[in-house]
């Protein structure tokens, strides 16, 4: 089984190589990881630093894009693997076994899907983190949507065939009308409208940074939830007290230290 990991970088000098290090330790083959950079022609030495190490994309572009999700679209139709799943430039796996267990969770269920839990992190120094917020996903049950379930979107590993299958009619796979919850609206049309049953894994793929742009500010926050009520409706998929619940779930997470 092929995995192919889209990484979207911008001026991300600061973390890259925690990224890059985290794929690179990973207990799988090499040959069976394709590791795709898709950077948005970074003005500091995101490129620099990865060219001095030595494991080094598969597939990568550096070119202006329209935003994080135009980045991701550019990455899922440059994906050759069996599987395609996202580690963004801020963000590492949380262990070394990570790839292998999706590996083997996707192999076993026969699921189209996995996903598992994540986990939001400061830097503590020595390549060490402290956590912020947990997040365990839980089990997926369809109902689950209407009261604002999801699982963490870095977490979330597709066959590649489900991407072919679920494109947007303008060929696309992530709407980039919305600045900041493409990743809700593709997990809510995938879960609903094409009803894609994902296996879960019961462990920590992803620590996450945290400051990332939804939660950075009141303004933000409400832009947010805005793009979340679209795409609810968009999608048909419950009403305002999924909204609601879907804000309320976050709560708890502050409380999870692992």
């Amino acid at each position: 089984m092929k995995i192919s990991i889209i990484t979207a970088t911008y001026n991300s000098e600061a973390s890259i190589i925690d990224t890059l290090k985290s794929i690179q330790m990973q207990d799988f083959p090499r040959d069976d990881i394709e590791w795709i950079l898709v950077d948005g022609a970074s003005t500091d030495k995101t490129l620099e630093l990865i060219q001095a190490e030595d494991f080094h994309p598969d597939l990568w572009v550096s070119e202006p894009d329209k935003g994080i999700y135009d980045a991701l679209n550019k990455g899922v139709r440059m994906a050759t693997g069996d599987v395609v799943g996202f580690l963004h430039a801020d963000d590492v796996l949380a262990s070394r076994s990570v790839l292998y267990q999706i590996g083997c969770a996707l192999n076993n269920s026969g699921a189209d899907a996995v996903y598992g839990d994540l986990q939001y992190v400061r830097p503590a120094g020595d390549g060490e983190f402290t956590v912020v917020r947990h997040w365990v996903s839980g089990i997926y049950y369809r109902w689950k949507l209407r009261w604002g379930w999801m699982p963490p979107h870095p977490t979330l590993y597709l066959k590649r065939e489900i991407y072919e299958k679920t494109k947007l009619d303008n060929g696309e796979f992530f709407d980039t009308s919305f600045s900041c919850a493409a990743d809700y609206d593709f997990m809510m049309r995938i879960f609903s409208k094409f009803r894609v049953e994902p296996a879960y894994l019961r462990m920590v793929l992803v620590k996450m940074r945290v400051g990332g742009v939804s939660n950075r500010s009141l303004t933000h926050i409400l832009i947010k939830s805005k793009e979340d009520w679209r795409a609810i409706r968009t999608n048909r998929i419950g009403h305002v007290h999924t909204l609601i619940w879907k804000n309320l779930s976050k709560v708890t997470q502050f409380l999870k230290k692992g």
